[in-house]
């Protein structure tokens, strides 16, 4: 991957990460109405199930339409360092609802089918609302896939490496939803026809079964993905080897002692370190100097927001320090 930004990180994306999420909350908002009409009509536990999934992602997009707005407020003085983080705050509690929302409901509703058993009723609704809502899901899913696959494309990187590295959640989020939306809505469609072929309601419960523990899946992998960037998680190796050579290319740097980087959102990185200056530098270079390697550190690397720079002496000249080794002493 072009380490021109971090794990992903683009310079835009915000509007349309929006506008992806907003098709994606749309489209499941009228798929899981019409979902829950066929399920009870056919009696279907699969059907239900395929409905609770397209509510829980629902709630799941507008968690990440409420965190896309929260999160590109400016910074003040209460956040000096914005509210970018607070992008997977909510993007976290998505995940939950798809666990408890989908994934819980999918998996009782199946179990009760299997002990108690069901009665079939005329699937026929049931399999024209499965066609349309795949045809709907599938629309979601393109548009999330052109955004993934035009932003792969700008930083040079593979798209299953873009998709499970960027920190762009929202995104990341409708492309796994609807990816899991679509293969729910074969197992439907297969509980479904199993049934009528069979006779039995027991089809019907695997399917929904199975559809519960695919949102499990999808749930601990965003969980994991939001839990990792709220935590703090650095940029990649190769772009922390390139932001040492940007600083250690600037006059009057001679050593980097300490980097530490941090992702606190899709196109917003925090870059701090100790740097070694030369001794003879005077205070107005050093000045200078930190001027520049900010504004090299940006051009090189659209998504870095903010630099802070420690002018730390190195080992040597801490050692000839007042008291060290070497040192005049008292």
């Amino acid at each position: 991957m072009d380490p021109k930004t971090a794990d992903g990180a683009t310079k835009s994306g915000g509007g349309e990460s929006a506008f992806t999420v907003v098709v994606a909350a749309v489209a499941n908002l009228g798929i899981a109405v019409a979902k829950a009409v066929a399920g009870l009509i056919s009696g279907s536990s699969a059907m239900l199930s395929e409905a609770a999934h397209s509510v829980a992602d629902t709630v799941t997009e507008l968690m990440l339409l409420t965190a896309l707005r929260r999160s590109g407020k400016p910074a003040d003085e209460e956040h000096p360092l914005g509210y970018g983080p607070e992008r997977y705050i909510w993007a976290m509690l998505a995940s939950v609802a798809t666990f408890v929302g989908g994934a819980v409901f999918s998996v009782y509703d199946g179990v009760h089918t299997l002990v108690r058993g069901e009665e079939l009723g005329d699937p026929l609704v049931s399999y024209i609302v499965l066609g349309v809502a795949f045809l709907l899901e599938g629309y979601s899913l393109r548009t999330g896939l052109r955004q993934v696959r035009g932003e792969a494309a700008r930083l040079g990187a593979p798209v299953g490496r873009y998709l499970r590295r960027t920190p762009d959640t929202a995104v990341k989020a409708v492309v796994m939803e609807d990816s899991a939306a679509l293969v729910g809505l074969l197992l439907a469609a297969g509980g479904l026809l199993g049934g009528q072929l069979t006779g039995s309601g027991v089809w019907d419960g695997i399917a929904s079964v199975l559809i519960g523990l695919l949102l499990v899946y999808v749930a601990w992998v965003l969980g994991r993905s939001n839990a990792q960037l709220l935590i703090g998680r650095p940029v990649t190796r190769a772009m922390r080897a390139g932001i040492r050579e940007e600083l250690l290319s600037v006059p009057h740097i001679i050593d980097v002692l300490e980097l530490t980087t941090l992702i606190q959102g899709p196109a917003e990185i925090l870059i701090a370190a100790k740097i070694d200056f030369r001794d003879a530098s005077t205070a107005e270079q050093i000045e200078w100097a930190c001027e520049e390697a900010e504004e090299q550190l940006r051009e090189r690397y659209p998504s870095v927001r903010r630099v802070y720079l420690d002018p730390t002496p190195g080992l040597r000249q801490r050692g000839r320090g007042p008291g060290g080794a070497g040192g005049t002493g008292a």
